[in-house]
């Protein structure tokens, strides 16, 4: 990825253009922080392409995103621009920066608690199989608000698929937890 700072060129600028946009269902992160915007490179006809990965299959905000994608590009000027969906290798919150994580907790969603995949790469890993004991066993995520470890699940779904539901047990505070992937 190109330092946008000193870079000029079509790719830089799309870069720099594509930093700001909001995630539509977390505005406190963008699209490039979580690791939705995988890349953007110049095609050979001379179109700008922006790579995203959803965050799963059926994710409902990709429609949003892509125009979103559109309308940044449009704004500083690289029109043509196409928006190109991979869905191999999948998505992992691997791909979150830390200063998203960061930001999640803030906001009042906390943030995957573990590595999915090889730390600091993109690899692809074999799915690894559990026990639903060994999933009970697994440490609770910190309360975002308190940072009390004594939370409860209350819904393996939260306010979007990819989140669960929980309750801080100290400080009485529902929240959603990022589930790793």
């Amino acid at each position: 990825m190109p330092d946008s700072s000193t870079d000029t060129s079509p790719v830089a600028r799309a870069w720099a253009a594509l930093d700001a946009v909001p995630d539509p269902e977390i505005p406190v992160v963008s699209i490039r922080e979580l690791g939705i915007l995988r890349d953007v490179r110049q095609a050979p006809d001379g179109v700008i392409e922006a790579v995203i990965t959803p965050t799963y299959s059926g994710c409902p905000a990709m429609e949003q995103i892509a125009k979103d994608i559109g309308a940044a590009l449009d704004g500083v000027g690289l029109a043509p621009h196409r928006v190109i969906s991979v869905l191999a290798p999948a998505w992992t919150t691997d791909w979150i920066t830390e200063g998203a994580r960061e930001k999640l907790r803030r906001y009042g969603i906390a943030p995957p608690s573990r590595a999915c995949a090889t730390q600091g790469t993109q690899a692809q890993q074999p799915v690894r199989i559990v026990s639903r004991d060994e999933r009970e066993q697994t440490q609770q995520p910190a309360c975002p608000h308190c940072g009390s470890p004594n939370t409860e699940r209350l819904s393996q779904f939260g306010s979007t698929a990819c989140k669960a539901l929980y309750r801080c047990i100290t400080c009485r505070e529902p929240f959603d937890y990022f589930k790793p992937y």
